[in-house]
């Protein structure tokens, strides 16, 4: 059996169990783009940005996956969203 996180969702709706190695996987893909991107990247990139930092198939949604993490990641303080940008641009709390 594999290790599951219970993600966080930054205004306060309840997150969802997945499993632990795709939500490290998926969470190193998402911050190695928007640091390989700058420091910020648009949301409608980061899908495409995710997959071409992912080394193996993976098995799952990737667009599902990097929205549910990117949401966690913001609950937890990690990233951030730019403010009165739109469409949404995200970048590392730093």
């Amino acid at each position: 059996m594999s290790d599951k996180i219970m993600t966080l969702h930054p205004q306060g709706k309840a997150g969802v169990n997945i499993d632990k190695a795709k939500y490290d996987t998926i969470r190193a893909a998402i911050l190695a783009a928007i640091t390989e991107n700058g420091g910020e990247i648009a949301f409608k990139d980061l899908p495409t940005a995710v997959a071409s930092h992912l080394s193996a198939p993976f098995d799952g949604s990737i667009g599902w996956y990097t929205t549910t993490v990117k949401l966690d990641l913001e609950a937890r303080g990690e990233i951030k969203r730019v403010p009165g940008i739109s469409p949404q641009r995200l970048r590392l709390k730093h």
